[in-house]
């Protein structure tokens, strides 16, 4: 389901070698989508598991990756942040242990991290080895209420459901993503909640305000994450997020109002990146990367799970969870982290070596039509 809007978004895609899909020549509508290709970029180091976060430096082109190995046994966890030349050479790693990390940002040569295990957000310089410090940000805390006022449903034969939400008041930052002056946003998946960090890259005892506490960014699905993934429009006027147990794409008015629905049925959307016009989304239970217009409707796909190699690493993508793009190309981060306790009905289980893929992207152009 999407927004209408009076006018009509057409997207003329210029395809690279790897896509596939073919236009109206006339109109320039799209009547296929693109399918780019998916291509490994680089594997983990042995022993280190489910890549979740992952942005860029610009200017470098070297890519950052941090890991959510949450595994009961805390002691066999290994958290890192990792960083990869733009050829998939890695660079550098430094340790976090045991608490999972999830969103990763660059800022200022610096990179923010999302410390999810200690309910934190974090940096490092860029330039990092093994034993850079890890400086404190800010501290992610309990809300009040724990979780948003209930969600009122309206079904089709007429009849209501109203779904009251659960919230133990644990901290769960995900998703967060920078506006051009420095302010971060974050999203709360259990506490179903964006929330605010002004001038972030300069505060000193930074305030976090919760500017949205909507039931929309709540969830009772699987995975089992509200408000996650966390983007930008062009001209910042509008935050949109993703719910990962909902498989929905919603957005809300940076002025003020309520959390509205752009997009349904994105099994398992989670990360997510405006880029080149378009909302980037992470579908990790669809085990692909779809490219949304503003207003809903996707026009390219990539990706699928193709199996597991011989050194037990998946092809293609499984359980994508965050892109960056940088350059031609859409770096992914495969999560490929079993959710079921049952054994045997998941390809993630049989997965020992944990990768990051990529995928040229389609040099697109934008025309508004009257």
């Amino acid at each position: 389901m999407s927004q209408s809007r009076s006018s009509l978004l057409v997207i003329v895609f210029v395809i690279f070698p790897a896509a596939v899909g073919t236009t109206n020549s006339q109109a320039g509508t799209p009547v296929a989508l693109t399918r780019p290709a998916v291509q490994e970029f680089a594997k983990l180091p042995d022993g280190i598991r489910y890549p979740e976060g992952i942005t860029a430096d610009p200017e470098t082109g070297n890519i950052y990756v941090g890991t959510f190995d949450a595994r009961t046994q805390e002691s066999a966890r290994r958290n890192e942040v990792l960083r990869y030349s733009p050829q998939g050479k890695l660079l550098a790693r430094r340790r976090f242990h045991a608490t999972p990390l999830t969103g990763l940002a660059f800022r200022e040569g610096k990179l923010y991290i999302l410390n999810f295990g200690a309910a934190k957000l974090q940096r490092l310089a860029a330039n990092f080895d093994a034993s850079t410090p890890i400086e404190d940000v800010a501290t992610f805390q309990t809300l009040t209420p724990h979780a948003p006022s209930p969600r009122h449903v309206t079904n089709f034969d007429g009849s209501e459901d109203v779904v009251a939400f659960g919230s133990k008041g644990q901290p769960a930052p995900n998703g967060m993503v920078f506006d051009r002056s420095g302010n971060l946003y974050v999203s709360d998946s259990f506490q179903g909640a964006v929330l605010r960090i002004a001038d972030a890259t300069h505060c000193v005892s930074c305030v976090i305000v919760p500017i949205s506490r909507d039931p929309l960014l709540a969830t009772t699905g699987t995975p089992p994450f509200g408000a996650n993934g966390l983007a930008l429009n062009e001209a910042e006027t509008v935050l949109f997020i993703t719910n990962a147990g909902d498989g929905r794409l919603l957005k809300l008015p940076i002025a003020g109002g309520s959390v509205s629905v752009v997009a349904e049925s994105l099994a398992g959307a989670d990360g997510l990146l405006f880029h080149g016009g378009l909302l980037w989304v992470a579908a990790n239970q669809a085990d692909s990367v779809v490219a949304l217009t503003e207003q809903g409707r996707i026009v390219v796909r990539a990706g699928e799970f193709d199996g597991i190699a011989s050194d037990g690493s998946p092809r293609g993508l499984l359980f994508p969870a965050s892109t960056v793009a940088q350059g031609n190309w859409m770096f992914v981060t495969n999560l490929a982290l079993p959710l079921t306790p049952p054994a045997g009905d998941e390809w993630e289980e049989d997965i020992t070596r944990w990768t990051i893929s990529r995928f040229p992207l389609p040099a697109l152009t934008t025309k508004e039509l009257p």
